[in-house]
This record gives structure tokens, C-alpha cells and sequence, in this order.
């Protein structure tokens, strides 16, 4: 009709800018279109301010994320790396020997864990990281006044000499009681070092930081059994590998050290996914190919533990050890201070037989001769034995053969019985016919379900005397002979 109005249909500015158009139009008259427009118009302008708004926060937010969880000190870390390396790293093995412990003079003592930490600080030009469970370097710290205590004493003076040089000293430690790590206390205190606690079980549901590593300047290191405890010096019997002029080691295991610098803070989450700069492709699948000590390439990699805390590419601990092995062919030798095919500090405890249905698999399937040395002392749990002896009643089954002792580390004199949580075998390592295997971590389930944690693979296969397989086994059946050993 001619008299009818016109009716038109438009959209709300707000639909256009936000991208979201309404599904329903909306009849207007046509005298009321000039008007309209102008106060969509309006409401337009408006509309694009909230936006950049948003997006002017959202980027704030983001810069202030990346600024918390990429990491950037002093080069060192430095994101994704080949697991094509050039370096030409030189590894060895380090070990701790309690006081009055003895072997043959025939036998081979490596370097101690003391002297390959003291080289590590002399060595400190920039920068100092340590991943630990725990501080008691001092006698002080354990109320103890031995002789024994000077070597970490030493230690500690050292770490203070190298900090008041310039270098720049991290370090995180397990969340612990207030009156603990008063070692790290004083180093703060002093302004020698930067401290944060990890707290894994506000993370995970429950366990501790485990690991035991230290790296400088990115390019050397140290990883094994030790704890930053006078103890692990000269009381009870450690084991580690030490790593010098590695860049690609030491830039990838810097990616552990940062994801535990990053979570210690006190809201942090674990990331999901994790960042890039986290990832690795240094892995058991694609492990880097080194020249150690300048004369043969071997595949290396580390894992770490657990799961939760493995960015891309990351191999998980319990899967570094299971590959080693299920790949064994002819012998499987372990030295570790608890093995337990359960967990342990539950109060429902649970079994996990995942490790133990690996080894009595390669006894019985594959005829892999398995050795396993536990450490035996005041705290051993009476249950040990019980599956020690579960393991090794499968020998002569179908050919296979399994066999398990425990090293007992000797007490001599009244102060070493006095001295606490001291006189063990903490060794923590595997060596097959072509891999040697060292870590943080014992032998049960926590501490690679819930537990911080390291691993360190070597694939090695060369028949040298400078092959670090090779020394480990003869170090394996060093104390396999000794007269430490007790029947399991």
C-alpha cells in the first residue's frame, strides 16, 4: 500500500564489531533512520574502545605469563636445541666413599664427588644452578661436630668465595619445615644467592624436588645420588657423573633446572601445554649424538620425573629405564639403595610392579643375566628382603639367572654411630652391555609418579678404556665382590 511504511532491517554495531551478527532484524521506520545510525554509530565508537581495551589487557597478561615462564638468564637458556652436537664433552664418573670403607688396592677409587663439586666452583665464571632436595652442608646443621663434617664445610665456603666473585647463584630446594635448609638461609641472608622452594605436592598431589644436579655457566655439570649434605661426602657412599665443556647437555638439562625455577613460584601451575622454550628433542628416541671424552660419538639423553613435569619431548625417568632394559641382551647389573616394587609413602600403599615385571621378563624371556645390589643399613625397611628374594626365586627358571645382595656400609667407631642417617649405599645406577644409566631417584614407585627427579642415559657400546659403560660395570662388580655385600 502506498500509504504503508518502508520498513528496512540493519544489524547492531555491537554484532559487527565483535564479530557475533544477531539473528534477529529488527523493522525500523524510515524517517528514524538518520537518527538511529548516528547513535549506532555511537554505540560503535564505544564498542571499538572496550575492544582495544580488551586486547591492550590481554597482551599485558601475556607479556606478564611469558615473563614468568621464559626463562633468560645470562644466555644460558636457550630454548629448543639439535640433538646434532659438535661439542666434544668429556664425562666422568665421581663417587663418594664413606670413612674407613676399604677395597684392594687393585681396585679402581674414581674421583671423589668432593673434588669434582670443587672443580665446579673453581670453574664458575657466570653463573651457578643447583637443584637439590635439601641443605646440611655445616656440622651445625645436624648438631654434629665430627671431623668429617669439613669437607662440606669447605664446600659451603666455596660457595660463598665464588658468589662474592660475581657469580650469579640459583637455587631451588624442596619446600621444607622453617627451621630447615638454614644453609640456603644464610646464603640469602648474605646476598650470595637466589632461593626458591618447590613445593610438588601443592603441584601433584604429593612427594618432593629429589634431584640432585648442578650446572655452571651452561656447560658443565654434575648429576648423581649426592645430596648437599656433608654426609654424601664422607659418610655415606654416592655415586654421579660429572660433565664438562657440554653446551648441549648443559643447555638441555637448563630446561629441567628452569621448569623447577619457574613452578617454585608461589602461584604457579604446571603449564598446559608448557611453553616452547621447555621443550627438548634431546630423548630416547632421538638421543643427542656427543663425542665423549674425545675419542668415541655415543647417544645421550636425560628424563626426567615426574610425568606432570615433562614438556614436549621430555622422556619420562620410568621410561628411560625401562628402555634400558628391555633392550638389554646380556646382562642387567643394578646398584640402587631401595627397591621396591610398591609405593612407600602412601598411607595405603600400592603395588607397582612395572620395573619388577621388566627384569624377571628379560631373565625368563631373553636370558639377560640381572644382578641387583641394595643398599642395606638401620633404615631399611623389613619388606626389602621380601622382594629381593621374590625377584631372585626365578633363577633357573627356563635359564634364567637373577641375583640380589645387599651392600652394607660398615659403622667403625662410637661417632660414626652417633653421626644420623649416615652408613649407606646410595648409589642409584643400571649398566647393561650397551648403556650406562645414573640418577636421582630410588627404586620405587613415588618417586617417579610423584617425585622431582633426573636421569642421565649414555649409550655406549665402545670396548675402550676410556668407555664410561665399561668403568661403571667394573665399579658394579667392584662391590658385587666386596666383602660388604650381604646375602638378600
Amino acid at each position: 500500500m502506498a500509504s504503508e511504511k518502508r520498513q528496512v532491517y540493519y544489524y547492531s554495531g555491537w554484532g559487527r564489531l565483535l564479530g557475533e551478527y544477531t539473528s534477529m532484524k529488527t523493522p525500523v521506520d524510515t524517517k528514524f533512520l538518520q537518527k538511529d545510525f548516528k547513535k549506532s554509530s555511537r554505540y560503535s565508537i564505544f564498542a571499538f574502545l572496550f575492544f582495544l581495551a580488551c586486547l591492550i589487557i590481554t597482551v599485558v597478561a601475556l607479556h606478564s605469563y611469558l615473563a614468568l615462564t621464559q626463562p633468560s638468564h645470562g644466555g644460558v637458556f636457550k630454548g629448543p636445541i639439535s640433538k646434532s652436537c659438535k661439542d666434544s664433552c668429556t664425562i666422568s664418573i665421581v663417587e663418594s666413599i664413606p670413612e674407613n670403607l676399604t677395597y684392594p688396592h687393585s681396585e679402581v677409587i674414581h674421583p671423589s664427588v668432593y673434588s669434582g663439586w670443587l672443580n665446579l666452583l673453581k670453574s664458575a665464571e657466570h653463573s651457578l644452578n643447583i637443584a637439590s632436595s635439601y641443605w646440611t652442608l655445616r656440622g651445625k646443621d645436624t648438631q654434629t661436630d665430627d671431623p668429617s663434617t669439613a669437607w662440606g664445610e669447605h664446600i659451603f665456603n666455596e660457595l660463598v668465595a665464588t658468589a662474592k666473585r660475581g657469580v650469579k647463584i640459583r637455587i631451588v630446594q624442596s619446600a621444607a619445615e622453617p627451621d630447615k635448609n638454614q644453609d640456603t638461609k644464610d646464603l640469602m641472608q648474605m646476598g650470595l644467592a637466589e632461593v626458591r622452594s618447590l613445593n610438588l605436592t601443592r603441584l601433584v598431589g604429593s612427594g618432593i624436588l629429589h634431584t640432585k644436579m648442578w650446572l655452571v655457566d651452561g656447560k658443565h655439570f654434575y648429576l648423581g645420588s649426592a645430596n648437599l649434605d656433608w654426609r654424601s661426602l664422607t659418610q655415606v657412599k654416592e655415586l654421579g657423573f660429572m660433565t664438562y665443556n657440554c653446551s648441549c647437555l648443559g643447555n638441555d638439562i637448563s630446561k629441567i633446572f628452569e621448569a623447577y625455577w619457574m613452578l617454585s613460584l608461589p602461584d604457579s601451575k604446571i603449564p598446559k601445554p608448557w611453553p616452547k622454550a621447555y621443550s627438548t628433542n634431546i630423548n630416547l628416541d632421538t638421543p643427542a649424538n656427543i663425542t665423549i671424552n674425545t675419542t668415541y660419538a655415543t647417544g645421550i639423553y636425560l628424563a626426567s620425573s615426574p610425568a606432570k613435569l615433562c614438556p614436549s619431548g621430555r622422556s619420562a625417568d620410568i621410561d628411560a629405564i625401562l628402555n634400558v632394559i628391555n633392550s638389554a641382551n646380556e646382562y642387567i647389573y643394578i646398584e640402587v639403595m631401595d627397591y621396591f616394587p610398591t609405593t612407600l609413602y602412601e598411607y595405603h600403599r600400592m603395588y607397582w610392579p612395572i620395573i619388577d615385571d621388566a627384569l624377571r621378563k628379560a631373565a625368563f624371556d631373553r636370558g639377560v643375566h640381572v644382578r641387583l645390589l641394595a643398599g642395606l643399613w638401620k633404615h631399611t625397611r623389613p619388606d626389602l628382603k621380601n622382594f629381593l628374594k621374590s625377584l631372585s626365586a626365578i633363577n633357573g627358571s627356563n635359564k634364567a639367572v637373577v641375583e640380589t645382595q645387599f651392600f652394607k656400609v660398615p659403622t667403625y667407631s662410637e661417632a660414626q654411630a652417633h653421626i644420623p642417617y649416615a652408613r649407606v649405599n646410595h648409589d642409584k645406577f643400571m649398566v647393561t652391555e650397551t648403556t650406562a644409566y645414573v640418577g636421582t631417584s630410588n627404586w620405587a614407585a613415588d618417586y617417579f609418579l610423584y617425585t622431582g627427579g633426573i636421569g642421565y642415559v649414555i649409550q655406549d657400546q665402545s670396548k675402550g678404556d676410556s668407555s664410561i659403560r665399561k668403568k661403571l660395570k667394573a665399579l658394579f662388580e667392584r662391590d658385587w665382590y666386596s666383602a660388604y655385600v650381604v646375602p638378600a
